[in-house]
């Protein structure tokens, strides 16, 4: 069990350097965008890390609950907020940049990418989804929705972690080394939600007959 409980100006502390540490990938970028260090293709450079940070923030983003439990640290949670919207963040950035740059508001083109590739069609589905969680992010919509439907809500990130593994997964095409890592750490963050909820389930029959 933990017995560090940071106080609240420790906390502050904790979320300037986790903001700092996620938007650090955004300046490398700008970096390299001003040195011409993007590669033989720049746009698909952007795409291909703004995709890779978008999934690797959820992936932290849903290791928080875990931790907490695993660790007893509550005050976890106070910086799960953050990565969930830097998450959004370069996804929003990922997926700009296929718009305004790659296909330059080309909708003909883009409403044949999203119906006759699947990767992109995957891929607009995780984003189309993970905006109603950015927009309910906030403490007034987790007033406005009540706590039970504001999680059942943002239990979709699962399904959008699934989605963005299975878009980088079906992208890469041949060397799958990265997509496999990453799902590899969505199963086991699947995996252990699974058990924590099997014991949860197994505790009120177990007290019941030891009753």
């Amino acid at each position: 069990m933990s017995r560090f409980q940071p106080k609240p100006e420790q906390i502050k502390w904790m979320k300037a350097v986790l903001f700092a540490l996620c938007l650090t990938p955004l300046l490398v970028l700008v970096w390299r965008a001003f040195n011409a260090r993007l590669g033989a293709n720049p746009i698909e450079f952007v795409e291909r890390s703004t995709g890779w940070w978008t999934l690797a923030l959820l992936m932290i983003t849903l290791s928080v609950t875990p931790l907490r439990r695993w660790l007893d640290a509550p005050w976890l949670l106070r910086l799960r907020r953050m990565l969930g919207l830097f998450a959004f963040f370069y996804a929003c950035m990922h997926f700009g940049t296929w718009l305004i740059i790659d296909q330059f508001f080309d909708w003909h083109a883009i409403v044949k990418d999203i119906a006759k590739r699947p990767y992109v069609t995957v891929g607009f589905t995780a984003f189309v989804l993970l905006i109603p969680l950015a927009a309910t992010s906030t403490n007034a919509m987790v007033r406005r929705l009540g706590a039970a439907r504001w999680q059942a809500l943002h239990r979709f990130v699962y399904l959008i972690a699934a989605l963005g593994v299975t878009h980088f997964w079906w992208l890469v095409k041949k060397d799958i080394r990265e997509p496999l890592a990453f799902a590899a750490v969505l199963a086991v963050l699947l995996g252990a939600r699974a058990v924590y909820l099997l014991r949860k389930r197994s505790m009120p029959a177990a007290r019941s007959q030891a009753a």
